[in-house]
């Protein structure tokens, strides 16, 4: 038995924005979310449902699930597996963009309907908290008084969970630990409730379609290209770095060796997306945006080229 790795864009959508899967989103929101007015959310609709996307560019490393709740208010749920330069201005700009497009030219103030972002990191965004789960909203800054409650950011940091599948007490545990750890599965946990089940079956590999499960290894191989090119430019550019330091004497020295060492480390990440980009039999316009290096470049950096 093997399920899909929930943190990417097509798995993610797909358990969460299938034509059937209102009630596990129903059911994964009302773990995480505390509501002011409302105990549970009774009703929502997919706005943007799950459909089989084309392989174009893989640019994004997000995904985002659309929902509109019974009261009217607007769900962003956004899966984030890469930090990026811009990253958190980026959430409160689709935040914003969300809720300003509600109204038509015309329409009274008073019809916008409030939003919810809420983004799941494969990363740690905030270091100096150890809360899961962070949420910010219009507020005075000196008596706490709330502006409105019509924008409201939420994170929740994945890193930051760590219970164990015997660990798993609440609702909240169980949809967090599936979203984090189904990919690494080989087995059902046990002591699921009727809505874990089902996300589990729809994540299930051997109930996916052959092009589903070809789009779903080319995303995984994509990320992991990603996220192994950032660390080994990191790695190699800081090391070279402080060695020309040390060898021109850390005065003077440091601040251009460092600099020096990361533009090789940046220029070894390409190699290294190449490479992996061509292992993997990424389309050459998916390299050229990868690398930013035009096709005759590219053609003559393939290893198969160099042999």
């Amino acid at each position: 038995m093997k399920f899909l790795d929930i943190k990417t864009d097509f798995a993610f959508k797909k358990v969460f924005a299938s034509d059937d899967s209102k009630d596990l989103l129903l059911s994964f929101l009302n773990s995480v979310i505390e509501f002011d007015k409302h105990q549970t959310i009774i009703d929502l609709t997919i706005v943007d449902p799950y459909n089989i996307p084309l392989l174009k560019g893989m640019k994004d490393t997000f995904v985002d699930v659309k929902a509109e709740l019974s009261d009217n208010t607007q769900v962003i749920i956004e899966m984030q597996v890469l930090n990026h330069e811009g990253f958190e201005k980026r959430v409160l700009y689709n935040a914003a963009k969300n809720y300003s497009l509600q109204l038509k030219k015309g329409d009274a103030y008073h019809l916008l309907n409030p939003v919810i972002a809420l983004t799941i990191t494969d990363f740690t965004l905030f270091k100096n908290t150890d809360e899961l789960i962070n949420r910010f909203k219009l507020l005075e800054k000196k008596h706490f008084i709330e502006y409105s409650d019509d924008i409201e950011l939420i994170f929740i940091e994945l890193p930051k969970f760590n219970k164990t599948e015997q660990d798993l007490s609440s609702i909240q545990d169980k949809w967090l630990y599936f979203i984090k750890n189904a990919g690494n599965l080989d087995y059902l946990p046990t002591n699921l409730n009727q809505e874990l089940e089902k996300a589990f079956n729809i994540a299930n590999e051997a109930n996916l379609s052959a092009e589903e499960l070809e789009l779903q290894h080319k995303k995984k191989d994509w990320i992991y290209i990603q996220k192994s090119s950032i660390e080994y430019a990191t790695k190699t550019g800081l090391a070279q770095g402080l060695e020309q330091g040390l060898e021109m004497g850390l005065e003077k020295g440091l601040k251009k060796g460092l600099d020096e060492g990361l533009q090789q480390g940046e220029w070894q990440e390409k190699l290294k997306v190449i490479e992996n980009a061509e292992r993997i039999g990424l389309p050459m316009q998916i390299i050229i945006d990868l690398t930013g290096l035009d096709e005759e470049k590219i053609r003559s950096l393939l290893p198969k080229n160099n042999a």
